[in-house]
């Protein structure tokens, strides 16, 4: 009888019914409510949320929240730099709407969920990878930890639920689309002449305070970029359509400077 016991939970530990499932690295639940509740805008170099009918699927993004909070840090440490990094975007913006939703509507930007002294970025409001987080844990403890990543353009993937900020697709980062995604989120937001543009009049290029705040990150040689201007010259045409001008931004003979930044929700409601 003994023997038979033991037999039984040998085959219950290697039991495929019985196993954990593996993590689903499509992101699929998360897929879905981004294709349903995400709308593009500015011939799709923006994006909106309709947080009004998101809010009333809340329960399918906390199911999303729970299968992101399960994944264990040993499990994580097996997975490839891909699998990685696409579940740490997906998670930045997921638990990023999710802050958003807690009192929305009864708010007009993210910063309303912070105060003088207390940034929304460094509130702890959930569990990932065995710890209990903040969203700046994620984005600078993890993403942009030196030698995890070393990838500049993370920058237009995550995104803190403003006009100002790159556009949120409608679909979820999966590791294998990761380069093309994060390489169309950077074309995306580039090609958006109200968050980056070449002016004429002041012969300056006037670009996003992402460009600002993340300088270091797009100057390391990461993805071979070397500096700011060397990242414009290579995207040049999409700043201008001034031919004389694009070569003098390839040739990085052009001043940069830093537009102010719109912090108001990134809400296709209109605003009550």
């Amino acid at each position: 009888m003994r023997h038979l016991v033991l037999l039984v939970l040998l085959y219950a530990g290697t039991s495929p019914v019985l196993a954990a499932e593996p993590f689903e690295h499509q992101h699929s639940q998360w897929d879905a409510l981004l294709e349903k509740h995400v709308v593009w805008i500015d011939n799709g170099h923006a994006s909106q949320v309709d947080y009004s009918t998101l809010k009333k699927e809340r329960a399918l993004l906390t199911s999303y929240l729970k299968v992101l909070s399960a994944v264990g840090k040993q499990t994580y440490d097996r997975w490839n730099r891909e699998q990685q990094l696409a579940f740490l975007i997906n998670a930045y913006n997921a638990y990023t709407v999710e802050l958003i939703l807690t009192r929305y509507p009864d708010l007009n930007s993210i910063k309303d969920l912070g105060s003088l002294f207390s940034s929304p970025w460094k509130k702890t409001f959930f569990s990932l990878l065995g710890e209990k987080r903040s969203l700046d844990d994620i984005e600078h403890r993890l993403i942009r930890a030196p030698g995890a990543f070393d990838e500049p353009r993370i920058h237009v993937a995550v995104v803190c639920a403003s006009i100002g900020c790159p556009a949120l697709p409608n679909e979820a980062f999966t590791p294998q689309q990761l380069n093309d995604q994060l390489e169309r989120s950077l074309i995306r937001f580039l090609s958006d002449r109200s968050r980056n543009r070449y002016n004429a009049e002041s012969d300056q290029l006037e670009v996003s305070k992402i460009f600002d705040w993340y300088e270091k990150d797009f100057s390391q040689g990461h993805r071979d970029f070397t500096s700011l201007k060397n990242l414009f010259s290579r995207y040049a045409a999409l700043l201008t359509d001034d031919p004389v001008a694009q070569d003098r931004i390839t040739k990085g003979d052009v001043e940069i400077t830093h537009l102010d930044y719109d912090w108001r929700l990134n809400d296709k409601q209109p605003p009550k």
